[in-house]
């Protein structure tokens, strides 16, 4: 009935089985939820088609935002404390030139070569390329032409984001040599703002996880620990200070998971803020690119280069976002869910926030439900040739996309409809239920990741704290987990979540904490130390 005779007994068996526990609820949910009427006069599916060949619209000009001046800054005499200036620092010291693009993309190509084998974070590293860029950067500053914040700053790219003539792994052992013959708009953008490429970071095998063809990656924070989430690579290499800033996408968790088991600052920005032609795709309506930075501040001024109407992706928009660094925060109601972090209600509290006890109401139970239908039909569509053809028993993990995928497969479309009607009366319930300015709640809890990602709406993880590891082996240990919170705001209103993420940290340092990768703590081993796990010639100097 499928035409899915490429499946053995064995796989057969375990679809039914999947069937049976996961598919069948998920579809009377849905059927439940939005198909009791006929005619189709409510909850029409969020997928609307657009017949129109070309837009039509009249060219908006989106403002640039007003960045603040870090006066005063001095070239710091450790190369360590300049790995750990915030971009907007870094900047200043290009801008003074107090140090050249050359000298500081070399710093981050030395930390990269130097830890990447211990945090299995980076899968290529650039270094032709980026001392060509480096070198540009200098030149053109020579002549005193600025080109803005990022001009001559190093950072790094999710290895699902297509850079030409080097490989676009994906994470993935099917793919591992792959060149892809163009350049993704995300990477056009940042080299017209004068950024520098100095890595292709580690994305889990084809988005999933942090699990990939050369390893796991670890968090500095605990490197016994694992850093979840597919943009393991640009949470863990930012973290530990190899790159200022890096681009990571989301689906669903993928920059909020690592972002928060990492202790970094970053923002998943509202869906279609950020174009997405030349990178790998899981599903058109979910995904999204966005930054990873040592602070809020550093990810609006990636934002500011990144957004935008990208010509070939049609979800694409030219949002009109307010100035992040003008927003009047005492105008704004913001309220705090049960697991908002307290610290950083007190804060917002003391500088004028009006902040409120508050629930995002809705009725819709099946949330991750529907996003696990439109995730794997949508990324099964993607790779169909991959699945018929047998690859995924070549899959990193094989209780993740291959398991997944083969439920997937029997979907019917009708179903697959239906919770695009319940993903819309989400949306539209959430919309209606939205009543403040901003709400804060907790980054890494999967019900909020659900309906984040099926609504489109901003958040912004930032680091309010540590504590010490669970079962640590000795009290001098200085291994810490990292404490998160998430501060979420409707869709287009980035900027609000930004403000109020750069107004706590403005009176806080839990962001500017370093991680203990060169040491530990006395008494303190690793009884799972990592292991060289890129081979040579894939991390190599091009």
């Amino acid at each position: 009935m499928l035409d899915a005779g490429f499946f053995n007994d064995c796989k057969k068996l375990e679809i039914q089985k999947g069937v049976k526990d996961f598919n069948i609820p998920i579809i009377r949910s849905n059927r439940k939820l939005v198909a009791t009427e006929n005619g189709g006069l409510r909850d029409p599916s969020p997928l609307v088609f657009n017949s129109v060949w070309k837009s039509q619209e009249a060219k908006r000009v989106m403002d640039k935002f007003n960045y603040p001046v870090c006066s005063g800054i001095q070239r710091p005499k450790n190369y360590e404390d300049i790995a750990f200036m915030s971009v907007l620092e870094l900047g200043q010291l290009l801008k003074a030139k107090l140090i050249t693009s050359e000298e500081l993309t070399q710093i981050f190509l030395n930390r990269l070569k130097r830890y990447s084998h211990v945090l299995e974070s980076v899968i290529t590293i650039t270094e032709e390329l980026a001392f060509q860029q480096a070198k540009e950067a200098d030149q053109v500053l020579a002549k005193d032409k600025y080109l803005g914040p990022l001009h001559g700053i190093p950072y790094g790219l999710k290895d699902i984001i297509a850079v030409p003539d080097y490989p676009t792994t994906w994470g993935s052992k099917s793919f591992k040599d792959q060149v892809i013959d163009g350049e993704a708009w995300v990477y056009k953008r940042l080299k017209s703002a004068g950024a520098v490429l100095v890595a292709k970071l580690v994305s889990g095998s084809l988005g999933y996880d942090d699990i990939w063809f050369g390893g796991r990656t670890r968090n500095p924070w605990n490197i016994e620990e694992f850093s979840t989430g597919s943009s393991a690579g640009p949470a863990s290499s930012t973290s530990a200070g190899l790159v200022p800033f890096a681009i990571g996408s989301e689906t669903v968790g993928s920059i909020t998971y690592p972002a928060t088991r990492c202790g970094v600052t970053a923002l998943r920005p509202t869906f279609g803020a950020v174009g997405r032609t030349g990178v790998m795709s899981i599903s058109e309506s979910l995904d999204k690119l966005g930054p990873l930075c040592r602070s809020a501040a550093d990810c609006a001024v990636v934002l500011d280069a990144i957004r935008g109407k990208d010509p070939d992706d049609l979800s694409s928009r030219d949002i009109m976002l307010g100035d992040p660094f003008s927003v009047d925060i005492t105008k704004l109601t913001v309220g705090y869910l049960e697991d908002a972090d307290k610290e950083v209600v007190g804060v917002l509290k003391s500088k004028g926030v009006n902040v409120v006890p508050f629930n995002l109401d809705y009725t819709v139970d099946s949330a991750q439900g529907i996003v696990s239908f439109t995730m794997d039909v949508d990324m099964l569509a993607h790779f169909d040739e991959w699945q018929r053809s047998n690859q995924d028993d070549e899959f990193e993990a094989q209780d993740q996309w291959p398991l997944e995928l083969r439920r997937a497969r029997v979907i019917s479309a009708v179903d697959y409809i239906q919770a695009q009607r319940g993903r819309s009366k989400l949306i539209q319930e959430v919309k209606e239920n939205f009543t403040v300015d901003a709400f804060i709640g907790g980054s890494g809890d999967w019900e909020k990741i659900c309906v984040g990602n099926l609504v489109g709406m901003p958040v912004v993880v930032i680091p309010t704290g540590f504590k010490t590891i669970s079962n640590a082996p000795s009290d001098d240990t200085r291994r810490k987990t990292t404490i998160t919170t998430g501060i979420y705001a409707p869709p287009d209103h980035d900027h609000v979540a930004l403000a109020l993420a750069i107004a706590y940290q403005s009176v806080t340092n839990h962001h500017k904490q370093r991680p203990p990768i060169d040491d530990i703590g006395p008494n303190d081993s690793i009884p799972n130390p990592p292991t060289s796990a890129v081979p040579a010639r894939q991390l190599r100097d091009y």
